[in-house]
């Protein structure tokens, strides 16, 4: 693996801009085996390498890979509408990686969800052509009866789509 200036590697991790990388070296506040660093364009072997951001321990990891047991309120979007982004709830700096969820769930719903920011591995996962199997587990309020499990079984229209 090549060797990448300081400042881009804590941009490639989610810790801002570059600038504002560059700024949280320059201020003190990033260390590697427990000396400060004031260079921003120190370069260094990414692969295996321990920073600290603000006396926090990180790993530097090439591509994001997170699970997320979504709550109900939130939805699957980076500009929401009705209701907080599941994004708020994943942990700085992650956020800032721009990953995406691999699916969504309505914001009534409750689930595992799966975010990364390596690009094959979301088409490898959610392309139909890749035929991957999901399972969904559904409880209802009340029991059904089976005429309605049965239209459920069938497919139902969602604004006019099955």
């Amino acid at each position: 693996m090549k060797k990448l200036q300081l400042e881009r590697i804590l941009h490639s991790q989610g810790f801002g801009s570059r600038k504002e990388c560059r700024a949280l070296i320059r201020n003190g506040r990033v260390a590697i085996g427990g000396e400060e660093i004031d260079d921003p364009f120190l370069e260094l072997t990414p692969a295996g390498l321990r920073f600290a951001v603000d006396d926090v321990a990180w790993d530097y990891q090439e591509k994001a890979y997170l699970m997320l047991n979504k709550p109900v309120g939130y939805e699957c979007s980076h500009q929401p509408k009705h209701h907080a982004s599941v994004y708020a709830l994943l942990p700085p700096p992650l956020n800032g990686r721009q990953v995406q969820s691999l699916g969504r769930l309505d914001e009534d719903t409750t689930g595992l969800l799966l975010f990364s920011d390596d690009g094959q591995f979301i088409h490898r996962c959610t392309s139909p052509k890749k035929v991957v199997p999901k399972v969904y587990e559904v409880t209802t309020r009340h029991a059904l009866d089976e005429a309605q499990l049965r239209a459920l079984c069938e497919g139902v229209l969602l604004h006019d789509e099955p």
